[in-house]
């Protein structure tokens, strides 16, 4: 199968996520994907300018109590993938293994930058279980992150409501360590939109490839509308080494 997928901000995360499917049932054995966003018009940096949703000073600052609004880019990231076995019989390079995937409706929203929470943690439950992860051991999460005030905050209530349903259903609800990191590679370069899943996850796979956790930019004072008490989650705001 060869086919273009639009679904706005996570085309090629759907991508990625409809190869592993195709690929599950024997529909292929290997696949490029990815996205591409290029600006070519000024039309659409109008409208959104007029809608509020880009940021005036040219910075993403994802998490951050001066958020105001995200910052439009230009990429290209593909990446080749393969069933692991046969990954690992032919010797090739293998930057990451994708355990599982998931997708789901947005539903029912206020608008296009206030997403719907309910639905996000829904999907991220779906995803955890799906692939039979441990959330206790889960240390970082790449975000979607836009640099939006009351989206990034939404987003952050999402993976906490998503996670103290993951806890409890492991027989252990009690989070006994901050141990999961998050952050934005918007903060870097900007949002790529038909290409921005594809680039937060090349960022993990460099990760992974450094040990590194990398700081995300631009949040020096924290949304007071985020708040992580009683979570297992934290700011990457220094670069670390990934443990």
């Amino acid at each position: 199968p060869s086919e273009p997928i639009d679904t706005a901000c996570s085309s090629s995360l759907v991508a990625i996520h409809r190869a592993r499917i195709i690929m599950e049932s024997g529909g292929c054995d290997q696949a490029f994907v990815g996205g591409i966003n290029t600006i070519v018009t000024p039309d659409a940096h109008i409208s959104y300018s007029k809608a509020g949703m880009l940021s005036m000073d040219g910075r993403c600052k994802t998490f951050s109590k001066d958020a105001n609004g995200y910052v439009r880019s230009e990429g290209v990231g593909i990446l080749f993938i393969k069933k692991l076995k046969a990954a690992v019989l032919a010797g090739d390079n293998i930057y990451g293994v994708v355990r599982g995937s998931a997708e789901n409706h947005g539903g029912r929203a206020a608008a296009l930058t206030a997403p719907n929470p309910k639905a996000q943690s829904d999907m991220l439950i779906h995803a955890y279980q799906k692939a039979g992860i441990d959330p206790r051991t889960v240390s970082y999460i790449e975000a979607h992150g836009t640099g939006t005030a009351l989206g990034d905050s939404i987003e952050i209530s999402a993976l906490k409501r998503a996670f103290k349903t993951l806890y409890e259903k492991t027989g252990d609800s009690d989070i006994q360590s901050i141990h999961c990191g998050l952050g934005s590679v918007k903060t870097n370069i900007g949002h790529t939109e038909l290409a921005a899943g594809v680039a937060g996850v090349i960022k993990i796979l460099l990760q992974f490839k450094h040990k590194q956790l990398l700081r995300s930019l631009h949040c020096e004072e924290v949304n007071p509308y985020i708040e992580l008490k009683e979570s297992p989650f934290y700011l990457v705001d220094q670069s670390q080494s990934w443990k």
